[in-house]
């Protein structure tokens, strides 16, 4: 081990995957919002109640992995714009569950194009094999994130 340790940033993976992810993340905010109106986060939002309409925002929470009050603010601002709709559970009145609109599901067809042509762009120098083993290892990798976030440097950890 070197005298002076340190993170080598070239291939560590958590800093190689916040890197891209900060750097996609910023990049799509500022397209969607010039031309949609929309950040990222609200982009996910509308994307997730693209695929699972009338969920609670605990669930998008869970799946997006951002915290409760970042998910809030995106909902309250997708609301106003009349996006997105609430409506309370008849069972327990605390919850609500969330759709899209009309509107809402008419601006997610069309940021969705622009996502895609961004996915496009991203991956135009891999092959369609590389693609898939790249989508199944990050599969993989987000399958761990419970055991990685578990950690506890205080305590043993016996699972090799």
């Amino acid at each position: 081990m070197s005298a002076d340790p340190h993170l080598n940033l070239s291939r560590y993976v958590p800093a190689l995957i916040n890197f891209l992810s900060n750097k996609l993340a910023t990049g799509a905010s500022i397209c969607y919002r010039k031309h949609f109106g929309v950040g990222v986060v609200e982009w996910r939002m509308l994307s997730m109640l693209a695929v699972d309409d009338g969920i609670t925002a605990n669930r998008i929470c869970q799946v997006i992995g951002l915290d409760k009050s970042a998910v809030s603010r995106a909902l309250q601002g997708l609301e106003s714009a009349g996006s997105i709709h609430t409506t309370p559970d008849p069972d327990d009145k605390r919850r609500v569950t969330i759709s899209l609109t009309n509107q809402g599901k008419q601006l997610h067809d069309r940021v969705l194009k622009v996502a895609l042509e961004r996915e496009r762009r991203l991956l135009e120098g891999l092959s369609a094999e590389e693609v898939d083993v790249l989508v199944g290892l990050l599969n993989r990798l987000n399958k761990q994130i419970s055991y990685v976030n578990d950690y506890d440097p205080e305590k043993s950890d016996s699972r090799s």
